[in-house]
């Protein structure tokens, strides 16, 4: 009987001790699952990127140097231009305006005047004409008069006296008639009218008589502004011509917090253009003014334009034109032998930043870091890690120094 109820009491402690056990493991602590990543050495860039686009800087605006018809062009974009040698347009003289019925009545007075002026000075031509007639035969006769001894000296130059001044209003009367007649060809312009229906035949100017326009520069035709014929008024652009091989390059609006990073001659990557190979550049201009310009989203931003020169040779980028759609990299920090860190281990601790170091042990320590630059994904640190440290990525904000850690995904 006793040794039944010492092996039943054997049996019991054995059965407690067993759940014992499995409360102690089942409620054990259990190490954070975390995220990790490595430090290690190597180059780091730091740059700002932003959405560009290319232009030529000077451009050639062409525009009507008078008003005018513009004949229909033949040029097109793309096509190359030598300065003063290539025609690009050809312009006529601007068409009369229709004339209102006070106006015509006008000219046509105008003109009756005028003809009316021209049998005047035609009468005045004739008795001029008689005049000198008369004034020469006198002249003849006293000469011969005086030659035989009739007529005296004073008479025979009285009589050259005559013919000279006869002769004079004689041309004073031939001068008249030619003046005459210009005032009936201008009085006769002054009919001339849009409706007229001998303009059609006064206008038939061929392009080869028309006046022509060269080309201001060298380069290329970047823009059509008016193709078809058309009256334009004077300074009416027409074109645009600009030299895309040597005068192109890249126009970028930079955040003003980000202007203020850049400096003349930093070097500048020009991506996504296109092409196999990202293109050289440098920033050869910041604007010392902002302007205020809206975001897709309605943000309001200050942005600054910068001006990004190619150091590649024109070859490189052939087929990239005017107002064409880059991206652009502007290196404003850069090391090529820098202990690197993931950004998102680091945060902020006190004063300074902090990481969480996974050590030998599996425990959490939490190391006080000096970063140096940062590129938003990696960041080159002063002094507080080593090559080859682990560090736990993305911190929960309840993990602390001491707590055991464990690799999310050990493989």
């Amino acid at each position: 009987m006793a040794t039944r109820k010492t092996t039943r009491r054997i049996i019991t402690l054995l059965v407690l001790a067993g759940l014992g056990a499995t409360l102690a493991w089942a409620f054990r602590p259990q190490p954070v699952l975390v995220d990790l990543g490595e430090v290690r050495r190597g180059a780091l860039m730091v740059t700002i990127d932003e959405e560009a686009r290319t232009r030529v800087h000077e451009p050639y605006v062409v525009s009507t140097p008078v008003a005018g018809r513009l004949l229909r062009l033949e040029v097109e974009p793309g096509d190359a231009v030598e300065r003063g040698t290539t025609t690009i347009a050809h312009m006529l003289p601007i068409n009369p305006s229709a004339l209102d019925i006070r106006t015509r009545e006008q000219a046509r007075a105008a003109v009756t005047a005028a003809s009316a002026a021209l049998r005047v000075a035609r009468a005045d031509l004739n008795k001029a004409m008689a005049d000198n007639d008369l004034a020469q035969s006198d002249l003849a006769r006293a000469e011969r008069l005086t030659t035989s001894g009739t007529l005296s000296q004073a008479s025979l130059e009285r009589a050259q006296s005559a013919s000279r001044a006869a002769q004079a209003t004689l041309d004073t009367a031939e001068a008249a008639i030619s003046m005459r007649e210009a005032e009936v060809d201008t009085a006769r312009a002054q009919l001339i009218g849009f409706d007229d229906h001998g303009l059609a035949a006064a206008l038939q100017i061929t392009r080869e008589t028309a006046t022509p326009l060269f080309a201001p520069a060298t380069g290329r035709i970047l823009q059509v502004m008016q193709r078809s014929e058309t009256t334009l008024p004077v300074g009416t652009p027409i074109m645009e011509i600009g030299n895309i091989e040597d005068d192109l390059e890249v126009l970028v609006e930079l955040l003003s917090t980000d202007a203020v990073q850049v400096t003349q001659g930093a070097r500048v990557i020009v991506d996504k253009w296109g092409g196999d190979q990202p293109l050289n550049g440098e920033v050869i201009r910041v604007d010392p003014w902002g302007f205020t310009k809206y975001s897709a989203l309605g943000v309001e931003e200050q942005r600054v334009n910068a001006r990004i020169r190619f150091t590649d040779p024109p070859e490189t980028r052939a087929a990239l034109g005017h107002g064409y759609r880059v991206e652009v990299r502007i290196v404003v920090w850069e090391a090529q032998d820098a202990v690197i860190a993931p950004a998102s281990a680091l945060f902020r601790s006190g004063d300074g930043h902090g990481a969480f170091v996974l050590g030998p042990d599996g425990l959490a320590e939490l190391r006080s870091v000096v970063p140096e630059r940062s590129n938003g994904i990696e960041t080159a640190i002063r002094s507080g890690l080593a090559q080859g440290e682990q560090l736990i990525l993305y911190p929960a904000p309840g993990l602390a120094a001491g707590q055991r850690v464990a690799p999310r995904n050990p493989g």
